[in-house]
């Protein structure tokens, strides 16, 4: 249990300095001394730089499978889900979020470990799009607008108009009159 505790605290301390700073400043040494750990014990759980990330990017792709299960055991569609749009507030309380940005802040370019997480992870969010919808085609539209308000709220852009993002939901999941 403690394994598990130690390791969560420092795939935070990851997030955390990836938020608050840069991928560059995410070094080893960094993320042990900001989860309280000796460089040791970091190495002990992740080898490496590009293994813990990979890890921290897993954690989030375990997070969005927990929340798009919630969804569906709540009756909400996974492409409602998929689809919201969040206040500030709303974002600084959900690790999801803080987790995809974080992701986002340490991917690279290059086609490492954490490259094959972000695929896995991206591919497990299709699959719980493509397993409610019988047209790929639309399955993939939503993904892709959903994508496009989790960047624009990433990027701090305006949130659309709530009338509107309720037309444009409904037109995509064939609610419209």
């Amino acid at each position: 249990m403690a394994t598990s505790s130690t390791r969560d605290r420092i795939l935070d301390a990851l997030e955390r300095l990836l938020l608050d700073h840069s991928a560059q400043q995410a070094t080893l040494e960094a993320v042990a001394a900001e989860a309280g750990v000796s460089k040791g014990g970091l190495l002990y759980h992740f080898p490496t730089k590009e293994a813990m990330l990979a890890a921290m990017v897993r954690r989030m792709g375990a997070r969005s499978d927990d929340q798009f299960a919630e969804a569906v055991a709540g009756g909400t569609d996974v492409a409602e889900f998929y689809l919201q749009t969040f206040d500030e507030a709303d974002f600084e309380d959900r690790p999801l979020y803080q987790s995809v940005l974080a992701a986002l802040r340490s991917a690279d370019g290059s086609h490492g470990e954490v490259h094959t997480a972000v695929v896995e992870v991206m591919r497990s969010w299709d699959h719980w799009l493509q397993a409610e919808f019988d047209d790929p085609v639309q399955a993939e539209i939503v993904r892709l607008v959903g994508d496009g308000i989790f960047m624009a709220a990433l990027l701090d852009l305006p949130a659309p108009d709530p009338a509107l993002h309720r037309q444009v939901v409904d037109r995509l999941l064939g609610r419209d009159g």
